[in-house]
């Protein structure tokens, strides 16, 4: 970054979990129709690379711009974003397993602990009160939601079955908890500001990241319940793309990546269903859902670039002339207005 631009933001984390759940959607295509796997390692190279990034970056603006970064954690929508470091890891471990088991442990080990520990502490916060309606959005998934699935299905996959179930039944229960919440503001105050409504890409993944934790805690055929969880990320993808056109009144901004773990989550489930000997519609829809995941990953990673090599990627750094704490709200509050 140059001198005119600030640090990383939490919501960046967004871009790993998406490269890295892009890179496992691939792991179960190759396994299923047997395509390269050397493009699975390039994918798991690549989306490893982008999570150390991340991680390296945020790990450094805690050391350099401390401040900023407490502001940031204390925002009620850009601090919810501060889960998917955890999430991140977990689907890191998920994708080294393979290759390292030792490894891939202790990154299970250290993000379940994150996670446990920041979503009780974000999730509790708010049962405290007094947030605001307006910063009501799906980003409220991201504490308790999105780790406890993910944890479910790491644990699984390091075969602590039952670990994972609890995961499990933590996930679902506070998805439905929370969801109900989300569209209580949708339907009673006003509409969501043009820079949050890039957070209702999160509205698609409780049910496909669910439904993927559901099929490895689970074996044989898929049954009601999964197709059940299916049915409603299908809906849930419908319906964003109805609200597209008016999600997209600003352009394109770091925020959007908030649709990239269901936009992979969702064909990996219907990928490992079809594994699993599911037929019909599910199996025709199978390698049409992957183009498309395809499709929109590639326009988020070219979207990326492009801002990248404009200099537009970061948030502009705080004006020299403020003190301290009021240069790092001010930050973290253009940071709400870019990234939502």
């Amino acid at each position: 970054m140059n001198g005119n631009r600030g640090a990383i933001p939490v919501a960046f984390f967004g871009i790993a979990v998406g490269a890295l759940a892009f890179a496992n959607l691939w792991r179960v295509a190759i396994r299923l129709w047997q395509l390269p796997a050397a493009i699975g390692s390039l994918m798991t190279l690549a989306a490893l690379i982008v999570w150390l990034v991340v991680l390296a970056a945020y790990g450094h603006k805690w050391l350099t711009r401390a401040a900023e970064a407490r502001v940031e954690m204390q925002h009620p929508v850009v601090s919810s974003f501060a889960a998917l470091g955890p999430v991140s890891t977990l689907l890191a471990a998920q994708l080294v397993l393979p290759y390292a088991h030792t490894l891939a442990l202790g990154l299970f080990a250290v993000a379940v602990a994150v996670q446990l520990a920041l979503g009780v502490y974000l999730h509790g916060r708010l049962w405290q009160g007094g947030r605001p309606p307006e910063l009501v959005t799906p980003a409220i998934y991201l504490p308790t939601v999105a780790p406890s699935f993910v944890a479910g299905t790491a644990a699984s996959a390091f075969g602590y079955h039952q670990l994972g179930e609890l995961f499990f039944g933590a996930g679902m229960l506070s998805w439905l908890a929370l969801e109900s919440l989300i569209l209580h503001r949708a339907a009673v105050h006003d509409a969501l500001p043009e820079a949050l409504r890039p957070t209702l890409g999160v509205q698609l993944a409780p049910p496909v990241v669910g439904g993927v934790t559901y099929l490895s805690l689970t074996s044989g055929m898929p049954d009601l319940f999964a197709f059940a969880l299916l049915g409603y990320g299908l809906y849930q993808g419908l319906l964003l793309l109805r609200l597209l056109p008016w999600i997209r009144a600003q352009g394109f901004v770091p925020g959007y990546w908030a649709f990239s773990f269901g936009v992979a989550a969702l064909p990996t489930m219907v990928l490992r269903m079809v594994e699993r000997g599911a037929t019909g519609p599910v199996e025709w829809a199978a390698p049409v859902l992957f183009v498309v995941a395809n499709v929109i990953f590639a326009i988020l990673t070219v979207k990326t670039v492009q801002l990248l090599l404009n200099g537009k990627l970061m948030p502009a750094a705080p004006a020299a002339a403020a003190s301290v704490a009021a240069s790092a709200t001010k930050a973290v509050e253009a940071r709400v207005v870019r990234v939502g």
